[in-house]
Order: C-alpha cells, then structure tokens, then sequence
C-alpha cells in the first residue's frame, strides 16, 4: 500500500494540488475582473459603478455568479443540443489549460517544456472552435454571422501575433518561457528593443480576444450580440468567463514576452526584495488595465477597417521586423549561441 501510495497516488495528487492552486484563484481573478472593468470604466465616465451588493460593491461578481446559475439553460429548438452545449465549454477550458506552461516566478511552473510558446500559440489557435460551434449550433443567422466574423478575425490576427513571437523568439534564442524572461533579465525588457512589435501586440491581442474596439462578432447594434445570442445562464456565463479568462492569458504572456515576466523593473534594493510573482502579477494588472482603457475611450472600428489594418498595416509591418531584426542580430553577431 504505501508502494502504491508513493509511486500513483502521491504524484496524481500532487499535480491535481497544484492545478487547483492555479485554477482557483484564476477564476476568482476572472468574477472580480468584471468588477474591476465595471468600476474603472465607470471612473472614467464619472459614475460609480457595482456599489449595492456588499461594501462599496465588492460582492456584486458573486450575486451575478448566483444568478446565472440559478437561471434556466434554454436551448433553441433547432439547435444542435450536443454542439451548443459543448460550445462553450471548449471556449472556457482552452482559456484555462494555456495557464500549464506559465511561469509565474523563477521555477513556478507546472510545465517547464521546452517548446511553451508553441503549445501557448496552438490553444489560442484552438479558440476559435469554440466560437464557430457556438454560432453553427445556435441555428441562428445572426449567431453565425458573428461566428464568422470572429474566425476571420482570429486568423487574421494570430498570423501578426506569430510574427511577432518570432522577433521574441530570434532574440532570445528559445522557445522556453523560463528563459525568455531570463534573457530578459541580462539584456534589457524586449519592450524596450521591440517596442513597435510591443505596441502591435497590444492591438493584436484586442482583436484576438474580441474587445473592444475590435468587438464586431458582439456587435449588439447589427448582430443582436452576436454567436452568444442563443445563450443564457450557465451556458453565457462560460462564454464570459472564457473571455475574461483568455484576457487575463493574453496579458500573462505579453508579460512575459516583453515586460520581463516575474523580474522587476530595476535591480535595485527596495525593488528587488518584492518577490518574482508579485511583480508578474502587476504587470498583469497594467495590462488589464490597457483592455478597460481601451473599451472605455476607443469607438468601434467597422469590419472592413479591422481586416485592412491586419492584413495591409500589421502583417507587412511585423514581417519587415522580423526581417530588421535577423539583419541586426547576423550583422552584430549578437545570434544566442
């Protein structure tokens, strides 16, 4: 028994521990960064915000939580039950499993692969399935209208944001997220060395994400909200969590990418005694907080903007970078050995 205990048992608990430790506060971050949207915003157009349910509002994420999972699931009667129902399951678990290969400080990772990037570039990838389920199974116009949209946007999107990986990638010389912060901390922030490819990213990841102001697959005022309009209580909530969950993701790995993940900003002594996940976790919240500034204050782009900004802006410009960037790093001989 305690062969058994310490060869099966210990290791399957120990990682099941370990998944809740991330999961857990991951989704209480999603319930509270709905709050937060909702108080920022309401700051900036001088409101107040959530500020009945609890002191100054704080339990209004809970009673919305309450009452979606209280509401009734209906679903249309010619929709695909099995696929409509599924939908936004995919959507809420690819948001979650991305999360296996962060590290949120020098060796608190649950997987350390080699090729992490890659694996985070594959779920988000993944993402669109989840919308595109959504909008066949609702057999509705309007929900697959915005399906649609939101694939071609996706696409068109990841391709930039790949390119862009890859003058991160080219830089520091491999495919572990580990030690592209640890390049980070011997040569300086990629903010700061790829500071267009830092700005293009933030709006790549707007659309990747679908918020604003790229947010036409929920344009409420030609699509009735488009692939989730068919969805109610539990069903929404998903689609909604899996959102908030994938903005959360997507600032994580800008972190990493060029904010230098878990390092803090200078080497110096009051700086550097605040522990690597603090810093990562403000960091996030600075990106986060770059989402809420921009659904408070940007106006919706029409579509026809949207794709020509990606496929004639984006994409050309990312690709010339990639190109400089090599040319900089052969000419200097500045290539990761």
């Amino acid at each position: 028994m305690a062969d058994l205990w310490s060869g099966a048992i210990w290791p399957v608990l120990l990682i099941t521990l370990q998944i809740l430790a991330i999961v857990l506060p991951l989704l209480l971050a999603v319930a509270y960064l709905t709050y937060a949207e909702r108080k920022v915003i309401g700051a900036m157009q001088l409101r107040q915000g959530p500020m009945t349910v609890g002191p100054y509002g704080l339990l209004q994420p809970l009673a919305d939580g309450l009452k979606l999972f209280l509401k009734e699931t209906v679903v249309p009667t010619g929709a695909n039950r099995i696929v409509f129902v599924l939908a936004p399951m995919v959507t809420f678990i690819l948001a979650l499993i991305g999360w296996a290969v962060i590290p949120f400080g020098d060796g608190l990772v649950l997987a350390d692969i080699n090729v992490g990037i890659l694996y985070l570039f594959a779920i988000s990838s993944l993402g669109v399935y989840g919308i595109i389920m959504a909008g066949w199974a609702s057999n509705s116009r309007y929900a697959f209208l915005g399906a649609l949209r939101s694939s071609a946007q996706m696409v068109s999107y990841e391709i930039a944001i790949g390119l862009i990986i890859v003058n991160v990638l080219i830089t520091a010389g491999s495919l572990n997220l580990s030690d592209i912060v640890r390049a980070q901390g011997e040569h300086g922030w990629y903010m700061i060395w790829h500071f267009p490819m830092f700005m293009i990213f933030i709006v790549s990841i707007l659309a990747e994400t679908n918020r604003h102001p790229f947010d036409m697959p929920e344009d409420e005022s030609s699509l009735v909200t488009g692939y989730n309009v068919e969805y109610s209580a539990m069903t929404f909530a998903l689609f909604f969590l899996g959102e908030y969950a994938n903005m959360i993701l997507m600032s994580a790995i800008a972190t990493i990418l060029f904010l230098g993940g878990w390092l803090a900003p200078f080497d110096i002594f009051p700086l550097n005694l605040v522990p690597g996940p603090i810093w990562f976790i403000l960091k996030i919240c600075l990106m986060l907080f770059v989402f809420i500034w921009a659904r408070a204050t940007l106006p919706r782009y029409r579509y026809d903007q949207l794709m020509r900004l990606g496929w004639k802006v984006l994409l050309p410009f990312s690709l010339v970078w990639v190109v400089v960037t090599s040319g900089f790093l052969v000419a200097f001989d500045l290539l990761p050995k």
